[in-house]
């Protein structure tokens, strides 16, 4: 179980070694954008992520992506922490639109994720449903007929 997670952790980390890339732990530091306990300027942002654009990614895509926007909502997160605890107010330093951007695509790959279970299950139930089928039909036509009392003796 650990082992997994390390491999995990390096396939998500954002710093590695020049030389070995090596994975590094960064502790705290992840949770703050550029190892600054709030920005000094404003990062133009992109969009969130569409459902049909999620629709086209693997499952490991999504996995990793998922991971990645987490880990953003947490950098947001310690942010609104920090300006909550320094007593700036909102309106001069607000997150709220990359917050609301990552709770969008955190839905998406949630909705997209459904679907596919739902289809998933859709078509093993059609499977089953096709092979419990063609057992009956296979059972009945190679099952031996039972002659009746009348047809016993006349033979």
């Amino acid at each position: 179980m650990l082992g997994q997670f390390g491999t995990l952790a390096r396939q998500l980390s954002t710093r590695r070694a020049a030389q070995n890339s090596a994975f590094i732990g960064r502790g705290l530091e992840e949770f703050f954008e550029k190892s600054q306990r709030l920005p000094v300027s404003r990062d133009q942002t992109g969009r969130a992520w569409s459902a049909s654009e999620l629709r086209q990614k693997s499952w490991e895509d999504l996995q990793k992506l998922w991971y990645v926007v987490l880990k953003e909502r947490n950098v947001l997160a310690s942010q609104k922490e920090e300006t909550r605890r320094l007593g700036i107010p909102s309106q001069f330093f607000s997150n709220e639109a990359r917050i609301i951007k990552c709770k969008k695509t955190m839905a998406r790959i949630k909705s997209v994720l459904t679907e596919r279970e739902i289809a998933w299950r859709k078509a093993s139930e059609e499977a089953d449903a096709a092979s419990t089928a063609s057992t009956a039909s296979t059972a009945a036509a190679t099952a031996p007929t039972e002659t009746g009392p009348a047809e016993a003796k006349t033979a």
